[in-house]
């Protein structure tokens, strides 16, 4: 073989030169994992560390000043006494504020997801010719403050005759939650296929057996994170119990923390033990239902 054969042809005048391809490795996920680990742990741990730190301080202080005699300046929680509670939960009625908060909580709850539940199936499985308005109007809905409907409400409750009862206050929160738990809901069962229920239906099945047979098992994550933000909404609201409820033994706890304030003075220990009483339920829900609603919220993100 000659020099002039391992030579490279030039290329003529008119011809396009074509670049060389790339041989630069894609990136792959294990180079992806890689790099993360590479980061330093304390870049990490140091913005989380801060975020909990401003996370967890007022609770403990609240309970501090739930926990420690009055007077105390102790930065630690001892001695402990129970003296403030006892003063909310006997002498300030906060047990018959805790029923009500509790009744209206769970009666919302119920209503709430059983009306999202009709209506999210309705626009989730029915094409109709104001769909796409019904939808902007529910959406446009979470825009309007609760106190711009005081005044309807007010003036519908009192035809009714039912200021001063608890369903006032059932139905506005019910009316105040529907729109956005009737979107969630519906999200909840466009990730249901369509041929499920089909073949509930060859099988002899009506729709609405094959809704309760075969769609709502798989809504449970949906229907528990719709309920849960249902159910600490109407405990922790505050504007509809103090307009809609004037007599003591109707009133709920944000209420009743409310009347622990004073013109010119606050009791900070049995104020903070009002907030504990209003805390400790919904830290005991969220954590029994943590699973569920995490699970929920992934199924309303991805489309199945």
């Amino acid at each position: 073989m000659t020099t002039e054969s391992t030579l490279t042809a030039a290329p003529s005048p008119g011809t396009a030169q074509v670049p060389p391809p790339d041989r630069t490795p894609p990136v792959t996920a294990r180079a992806r994992r890689r790099a993360w680990d590479e980061v330093p742990r304390w870049q990490i741990y140091l913005p989380l560390g801060i975020y909990l730190l401003f996370t967890l301080v007022p609770f403990y202080w609240i309970l501090l000043f739930a926990v420690r005699p009055a007077g105390s300046t102790s930065l630690l929680p001892w001695p402990m006494t129970t003296a403030h509670f006892e003063k909310v939960w006997n002498e300030r009625s906060f047990g018959v504020f805790f029923q009500n908060s509790l009744l209206i909580g769970v009666a919302v709850l119920i209503s709430t997801t059983v009306v999202a539940l009709a209506g999210g199936y309705a626009l989730a499985r029915f094409d109709f010719r104001i769909k796409k308005g019904f939808m902007l109007a529910l959406l446009c809905s979470q825009f309007v403050p609760g106190a711009l409907l005081l005044v309807p409400l007010f003036q519908i409750f009192a035809e009714l005759k039912m200021i001063n009862s608890l369903g006032s206050v059932i139905i506005a929160e019910t009316v105040f939650q529907l729109p956005l738990s009737m979107i969630l809901i519906s999200g909840f069962i466009r990730n249901v296929p369509y041929s499920l229920e089909e073949a509930a239906w060859v099988d002899g099945c009506n729709r609405f057996s094959a809704f309760r047979i075969v769609v709502l098992p798989l809504l449970r994550p949906g229907l528990v994170a719709v309920g849960s933000f249902a159910f600490v909404h109407a405990w922790n609201h505050f504007l509809f119990a103090l307009m809609f409820l004037s007599s003591q033994d109707k009133q709920t706890i944000p209420v009743g923390l409310n009347t622990l304030m004073g013109a010119d003075s606050v009791d900070l220990g049995a104020l903070a033990a009002g907030g504990v009483i209003a805390a400790v339920p919904v830290v005991i829900v969220f954590g029994f239902i943590q699973k569920w609603l995490v699970t929920g919220f992934s199924a309303g993100a991805v489309k199945g």
